[in-house]
Order: C-alpha cells, then sequence, then structure tokens
C-alpha cells in the first residue's frame, strides 16, 4: 500500500541564511522581509523571533519598533527555492526512489518499500529530522497513506514526527484545520466565512452545493487526502542523474515480461556509465502503471558497479513486490548515486586475489532488508564513547588501532547506566555495586584507568575526570565501571559511579 512522507521546513528562509552566513548569532532573532511596492512585511521568523511576538505578515517597521537587535534580511525566493530543490536531491539519494520538491517550504516522499531499508516508519522519520537539525534545518515529518493527509498533518502539528496508522487517515485529519487541503486563500475564507473550520466538517458536506459554488477544486483535494482519487508524485530529477527508459505501446503486466524489459535497461545504462567511466551505487526503477500511478524499486550496492548479470539480478529478485494493476506503460532505470569506477586489469588468471570480496553478500543483505549492515572502526580518542564509529563492511581502513594497554568490554553501552556502589575513596575499587535492581559483590577488580576531559570538545570537559575500574562479581560475571571525577575535588565530576561495558 502507498505510503507518503511529507517533510515540513518551516523556517527555511532563516535557516538557509544562518547556513550562508555563520557570523549571525545564534541568540540573534532574525526576520526576512518581502517587498511589494512601498509595502515591506515579514515572509519568514526564526524561531527567536517568534519568542518576540513576531510573526509571518507584520509589518517590517512594526517588527523593527518590537525587538531590540533585530536582523533583517530580504527576502530571496530563488535562494530558497535552490536550497529546497537541493535538499529533495539529497532526499533522493537517501530515502526513496520518488521524491518531489513541495514548494515553498517542503519535500514529499513516496517511501512504499523503502522505509524498511531505513529500519521502519519511526526510525525513518526519526533519523530523517535528527538529519536536517545537524544541516542546522528545523524539519517536520508525517508518514500517511496519502499526499494530502501527510501535507496537512506536517502543517499542523508541532510535534517533530508523526506516523499515522494504516487505514486510520480519516481518523487522523478530521479535526485539521482548512489550510491544511491546499486550497486558495480566497476559498478557504470564503468557507470559513460559510461557518466551516474543520476538513472532518466540509467532508461531511453534502458536496453538490459546494461544488457549484465553488468548483470541483474542493471535492478534488478531499478526494486526495481521503484517498479516494490517487495523486502521483513526478519525481525529481536532475540533469547529472542517468536514465534510461522504455515506453510500451501496449501495456505489460506480465513477469516475465517485465523481467526482460528491466534487462535490457540495465545494459543500457551500464553502457552509459561505462562511457562516462561511472559504477552505480543505488539504482532506481520507476513503474508507470496507465492508471497514473507509479511504483519504485531501489536496488544499492556496497561498491561502485556496473556489471550487467550482478545489477540484472538484484533488480529481479525484487520484481515480484511490483503490481501492474492494469497494466504497465513504461519503465524508466536510473542511476540516483553513482561513483568514479575505472576498468580493472587482470594481470593472470593463475595469482588469486589476496583478500576476500564481501560486497556482493553486503549487497544481498542490504536489499533483502537488513539495514544495519556495518563494522566498527577504532577513533582516535580517550573517552570510550567516542573512540569507536560505525562504518560501511566495505570501507576502507580508518588507519586507526585499538587499545591495547587495558582490556575494552566487548559491549559498550549506548548510555553509561547509574549505580549503586561502596567504595572506599579516592582510588580503591568498589566491595559491591548495585544494576538494575541487582546487588553484586565484586570479588576481584584492576584500576583505576584514569580517563580524562577532551577541552578542546567541549569546555565543560577541561577538569573532567573518570576513574575506570574493571571487577569481576561473585559469578563470575565481569564488568566496566567507572565513577565520574577524581574521589577528591567536586569539579572534576559528581563522584557518580555508573557502568559503561560488559566483558565477553
Amino acid at each position: 500500500m502507498v505510503r507518503v512522507v511529507s517533510v515540513y521546513l518551516p523556517t527555511l528562509p532563516t535557516d538557509r541564511i544562518r547556513r550562508a552566513d555563520p557570523s549571525i548569532p545564534v541568540e540573534a532573532p532574525l526576520v526576512v522581509v518581502a517587498r511589494s511596492g512601498s509595502k515591506r512585511w515579514l515572509s519568514a521568523v526564526d524561531a527567536n523571533a517568534a519568542k518576540l511576538g513576531l510573526h509571518v505578515g507584520m509589518p517590517a517597521a512594526k517588527a523593527q519598533a518590537l525587538a531590540q537587535g533585530l536582523r533583517m534580511v530580504d527576502a530571496d525566493p530563488a535562494a530558497d527555492l535552490a536550497a529546497l530543490e537541493r535538499l529533495t536531491l539529497w532526499a533522493l539519494s537517501q530515502y526513496s526512489p520518488v521524491v518531489a520538491v513541495e514548494p515553498p517550504d517542503g519535500i514529499v516522499m513516496d517511501t512504499e518499500g523503502a522505509d524498511h531499508l531505513q529500519g521502519g516508519e519511526e526510525l525513518m522519520l526519526s533519523g530523517l529530522v535528527n538529519r536536517f537539525r545537524a544541516r542546522g534545518l528545523l524539519a517536520r515529518a508525517v508518514v500517511a497513506d496519502t499526499w494530502g493527509a501527510a501535507f496537512g498533518l506536517a502543517r499542523s502539528m508541532t510535534a517533530e514526527t508523526n506516523v499515522v496508522p494504516l487505514g486510520k487517515t480519516a481518523d487522523a485529519v478530521a479535526r485539521l484545520p482548512l489550510s491544511s487541503l491546499r486550497l486558495s486563500a480566497e476559498t478557504i475564507v470564503s468557507l470559513r466565512t460559510l461557518g466551516f473550520k474543520t476538513v472532518g466538517e466540509l467532508a461531511a458536506t453534502p458536496r453538490a452545493p459546494l461544488s457549484l459554488r465553488f468548483g470541483p477544486g474542493i471535492g478534488r483535494r478531499l478526494d486526495q487526502m481521503f484517498g479516494r482519487v490517487a495523486e502521483p508524485i513526478d519525481p525529481i530529477r536532475s540533469p547529472e542523474i542517468i536514465e534510461v527508459h522504455r515506453a510500451f505501446a501496449e501495456p505489460i503486466g506480465a513477469a516475465e515480461t517485465i523481467a526482460k524489459y528491466v534487462s535490457r535497461l540495465v545494459k543500457k545504462l551500464c553502457r552509459e556509465l561505462q562511457a562516462g567511466g561511472l559504477g552505480v551505487r543505488r539504482t532506481d526503477l520507476i513503474v508507470h502503471r496507465v492508471d497514473n500511478t507509479i511504483q519504485a524499486l531501489r536496488a544499492g550496492t556496497a561498491n561502485p558497479v556496473r556489471d550487467v548479470a550482478w545489477l540484472t539480478k538484484l533488480l529481479h529478485d525484487r520484481i515480484e513486490k511490483i503490481d501492474p494493476g492494469f497494466g504497465i506503460e513504461k519503465l524508466s532505470l536510473a542511476a540516483t548515486m553513482v561513483e568514479p569506477l575505472d576498468d580493472k586489469q587482470i594481470v593472470s588468471s593463475l595469482v588469486a586475489e589476496s583478500t576476500v570480496d564481501v560486497g556482493a553478500f553486503v549487497d544481498v543483505l542490504g536489499n533483502r532488508g537488513t539495514y544495519r549492515i556495518y563494522r566498527v572502526a577504532p577513533v582516535a580518542s580517550d573517552v570510550p564513547e567516542r573512540s569507536v564509529k560505525r562504518i560501511s563492511p566495505v570501507a576502507a581502513d580508518v588507519g586507526q588501532t585499538w587499545p591495547t594497554v587495558w582490556p575494552r568490554p566487548v559491549r559498550l553501552m549506548d548510555r553509561p547506566e547509574l549505580i549503586e556502589v561502596m567504595a572506599l575513596l579516592p582510588d580503591h575499587p568498589p566491595v559491591w555495586f548495585t544494576w538494575r535492581g541487582k546487588r553484586r559483590r565484586v570479588k576481584r577488580a584492576d584500576g583505576p584507568e584514569r580517563i580524562f576531559g577532551e577541552w578542546w570538545q567541549r569546555t565543560s570537559e577541561w577538569a573532567a575526570v573518570r576513574d575506570y575500574f574493571t571487577v569481576e562479581d561473585e559469578t563470575g560475571e565481569r564488568y566496566w565501571i567507572f565513577r565520574s571525577g577524581d574521589g577528591v575535588d567536586s569539579n572534576t565530576g559528581s563522584h557518580r559511579w555508573f557502568l559503561h561495558g560488559v566483558f565477553a
């Protein structure tokens, strides 16, 4: 079933300006000013300005009088649209084969069959919002059964994410304001004059009088929101994306026929890649049906490839997921993520490869939905939670080595867990500790290993200290625990104890 994600960027203009000019103080209120003749008004406000009572549509002169130190920047819709298009192309390469710009402040994605690659819809949305936040962009994201429902909910909620369960669209949108229907401002004002306030009230009204007075637009938007009428998403494409097509005079639908034409498209795509010296990392098969709906399949690879047989296999393995409906009128195959790939000369077939290539195995697992495929690599840091990172299973060696002086546990907690401890300060190991409701008596211990804070990371770590102990309880289980602080000076830490890891 179709699932649509709408991403709303409520402060895109101000976020774009801050990203372009890092010298603007974080605490300074920032607004964007639009002009029309002699009139000047606020077309966008950031969170700091909103706290001061400024809002979109307010006259610029009034805003300047109300807020001290207000930063005012002239509106640049072209730059905002260009930034939105760049973000949309990034989302195309990361999340879904069908992604489109939703101007002036949104992105829409058809994630049917793609969310499992991100760990499910909830993890996909939270990861998406967090990645936007890391770029300095405020975002809200909703996944629902229809484009209209996702659009309206994203622009009406205060939470960052919302997953509307399958088949629950009608309940979710009933209380949305009329502005969520993507109607003209004049139509919304007229409907409010007639007493309508919510989508549910409008949907319960007989259709004929509304159509007679306002035309078919209201009925069409309601049908799109409730899923009674399809609303296909026209995916964005850039000139750099290599894409091949095949249109059919008569619609096709048999799996064997689809597989045959997919194989031909793969050959054609690989010729284009060969001409450019490129290999593909992500390939999208777009299926255009005769009922004006689109389906998409995505195949990813761990390394850039242009092997016809291998790409064909990856796509053929997923053909069973295609629902041809009343027939397919067009197939498109796009290389949405490419990297340089040089041809390798085989010196001798008598010499075996010195390394085992696991790329094919990773590709098969990844395209089946096993999204957490990674290997761990060391990082140059003494702080344990910063000394390891996840990298691609086929990534090159990072050039760092694991610590060998003090042993490290095989399992490191996501966050150190607070424990109760009896210990003699400042340097003695615990006599016993209580973790997750169970008291454990310490039989053996080694330590302390003192780890200092990294003051260049955060100023609060200037004097921070941790003393780590490896302890073994009466059952033979070994744990990695630490005391925050040196046991003497309170400026070095809270002197509370934490469990950070478990040994094998």
